[in-house]
């Protein structure tokens, strides 16, 4: 359909918030996953948001009266389910990370997932970044690989032995798997959301959004809820218990996919999970403010190759 120019702009400050809504999602995700386990604090993300997005979709159905509905197909559902079965499992590869390794540098690995968006999307749907997209992405995929880069081991001397710690921080490390498949599975989780979307072409963004994020997590608690109610109820009992932070953490993250999923029905899947990298740096505050974790030199100059990547996406517009 045909937007205003206000409204072409709009995806720009509607990833800003996603990416801001994610940053608080992953942090009160990663406190729960230390008390209920990996995946019921996954499932926690699409359970508890469900009723947040469900208000969310009848709200802008009323606000948006006129407009033409959003229906069924099955061209829509198989885009849907590809991105909600992706997003589900690097959910919980992320946590895993994150338990691995520092808050940050477990977002980071995932970051990777820019240049895998980049050529899933030009493979699947035909989009193919100009060349000052393409560079920014480079750019900021080099800070990330700064960002992720494996620490030195210090002896007890108090000197370096320049050799990185293959348990927990090399670049072979169980964080880094992780990491490296949660950006995968992301990937095919924003190209999925975009094609759902452009199956909705004639559907306002902010209703594509809504009504994709329902029925997502609708798919996705009944996917992993069923799982857990099998295999392991005791988990389901545990994100009973921790409520509030489950609903913290539920509210945002469905905050945050209303934001990803309506700026994927404005602009190319690239552009907006490279704008979406942002995160990073909002990531590093979380990181420093709450839970008290250091960066390294090498990690900071990763920080300003992101920054630097960032503005390279927004400059092309």
């Amino acid at each position: 359909m045909t937007l205003p120019e206000a409204a072409i702009w709009a995806w720009i400050p509607i990833v800003l918030w996603a990416a801001f809504a994610q940053t608080i999602r992953n942090a009160a995700q990663r406190t729960l996953t230390t008390q209920v386990g990996t995946l019921p604090a996954t499932l926690v993300r699409f359970l508890y948001g469900l009723p947040f997005a469900s208000a969310w979709v009848f709200l802008v159905w009323q606000l948006d009266s006129h407009g033409a509905r959003p229906g069924f197909s099955w061209h829509w559902a198989a885009w849907l389910t590809l991105g909600a079965v992706a997003q589900l499992g690097a959910t919980a590869l992320l946590l895993m990370a994150m338990k691995e390794r520092n808050f940050i540098v477990a977002v980071s690995f995932s970051k990777t997932e820019v240049l895998q968006v980049a050529l899933f999307g030009t493979f699947f749907l035909h989009e193919w970044p100009g060349w000052v997209g393409g560079l920014a992405m480079l750019v900021a995929t080099a800070g990330v690989v700064l960002l992720s880069a494996p620490k030195s081991v210090t002896k007890s001397d108090g000197t370096s032995d320049g050799r990185s710690d293959a348990a927990a921080q090399g670049w072979w490390s169980a964080a880094a798997a992780m990491g490296l498949g949660s950006g995968a599975l992301f990937a095919f989780s924003a190209v999925g959301y975009r094609g759902a979307a452009l199956a909705q072409d004639a559907v306002a963004p902010w209703l594509v959004g809504a009504w994709g994020v329902m029925w997502a997590q609708l798919l996705q608690s009944l996917l992993l809820g069923g799982y857990l109610a099998v295999t392991s109820p005791k988990g389901l009992v545990a994100i009973a218990k921790a409520w509030r932070l489950s609903l913290m953490a539920g509210t945002m993250g469905a905050m945050a996919s209303i934001g990803w999923f309506t700026a994927f029905a404005l602009r190319p899947a690239a552009d907006v999970r490279t704008l979406g990298m942002v995160e990073v740096l909002f990531s590093y505050l979380v990181s420093r403010k709450i839970f008290k974790e250091g960066l390294s030199a090498m990690e900071r100059l990763g920080l300003i190759l992101v920054t630097a990547g960032l503005m390279g996406v927004c400059s092309q517009l």
